[in-house]
């Protein structure tokens, strides 16, 4: 069968674009969802370098492969956002599993590898799950290596059961005796210095995270990109306070597709961590998710980040797929790529 590549023709693109996407992320991805992320966007891409030489600035490209049928078979975007680390670009593409193997996802990477040098990239990361062998094999023969790891996990509620123990209830128990409060996003005034407070909070913990990189979202990049995502709601922003100050967030997101909820984000100020407040959030989170009829809680944590993974285990949190974040410096980099895309990566603290 024959290909072809070329550039998005939108609206009608998304579909297609959802798709290819959905046999390889956790959590799927409908038309309606893609066009509200490019609604976020900006109209035109700025890439500058700093006083270091190194690339700055953000802009993307894209690019279908299409079937001489018309379906698209295949989706690539790779892109740098104003606080990717200097230098370096994202990759993320995906190849129906029936066409692999075509040369489709080489020429591919070839595109946007070659656009990624003309604007002065030095480095390409990527992500793939840890159990694709076929993407690990395409990545390392062009340059790739392991940067770090992290674990996907998954909370069955298709019972309807709360899973929490007594001892699990105590902790909130206690801190609502030391003047810990726990309310929602809509509990808390409406308006910007409510949001603002959170900004604060949540961007001040991003260095905390294992393998962090970049820089820290600027208010207005945060409440699109990390606040108000798809799933979003205020009700869904579980907050600890201590007097008018949070201490803690978890903002977990709802994918009416499947049914399930996910942790976009959870955090706690430093001068409180150790006191069970991480844990309170989550089994809050999960009352939250059996009142809305939620069949699973989905998260993502990285390798290093043992206490958030003791958390959730102590919840019940069963493991799942991971995924390895790869990078490659472009010099080795003939045809970088990465040739699947994992969903919600680094979501939780």
């Amino acid at each position: 069968m024959n290909y072809w590549i070329r550039e998005l023709q939108l609206p009608g693109d998304y579909e297609g674009i959802a798709a290819v996407w959905n046999e390889v992320l956790a959590e799927p991805k409908t038309a309606e969802s893609l066009a509200d992320e490019d609604s976020k966007m900006y109209e035109k891409g700025q890439l500058h370098h700093g006083s270091d030489g190194r690339l700055q600035g953000y802009d993307r490209l894209r690019r279908v492969a299409v079937a001489g049928d018309g379906r698209i078979v295949a989706y690539s975007t790779i892109w740098r956002a104003p606080w990717t680390p200097p230098g370096m670009m994202f990759h993320e593409m995906v190849v129906a599993a029936k066409e692999q193997g075509n040369g489709i996802g080489t020429e591919l990477a070839r595109i946007s590898t070659e656009w990624a040098k003309q604007h002065g990239a030095d480095t390409l990361g990527g992500r793939i799950w840890d159990d694709d062998e076929r993407s690990m094999a395409f990545l390392q023969k062009r340059g790739f290596e392991v940067e770090r790891r992290s674990w996907q996990s998954v909370l069955d509620l298709s019972t309807g059961e709360d899973p929490s123990s007594a001892e699990d209830v105590a902790v909130v128990e206690r801190l609502e005796d030391e003047g810990i409060s726990f309310l929602s996003l809509a509990d808390l005034p409406p308006g910007e210095d409510t949001l603002k407070q959170l900004h604060e909070l949540e961007t001040g913990t991003y260095r905390d995270i294992p393998g962090y990189q970049g820089d820290i979202l600027p208010f207005e990049d945060w409440l699109k990109w990390s606040l108000k995502v798809d799933g979003y709601a205020p009700e869904r922003v579980i907050i600890a306070a201590y007097g008018d100050n949070p201490v803690g967030v978890c903002n977990v997101i709802r994918n009416e597709e499947t049914g399930g909820m996910y942790h976009e984000y959870t955090c706690v100020h430093r001068n409180y961590r150790g006191r069970g407040i991480a844990l309170a959030m989550k089994l809050l989170s999960v009352r939250l998710a059996l009142r809305e009829g939620a069949g699973y809680l989905r998260t993502d944590n990285d390798s290093l980040n043992a206490p958030m993974l003791a958390v959730n285990r102590r919840l019940g949190y069963k493991a799942l797929r991971g995924s390895f974040r790869m990078i490659a410096k472009l010099g080795a980099a003939n045809e970088a790529a990465s040739v699947v895309a994992s969903a919600g990566v680094e979501g939780d603290a």
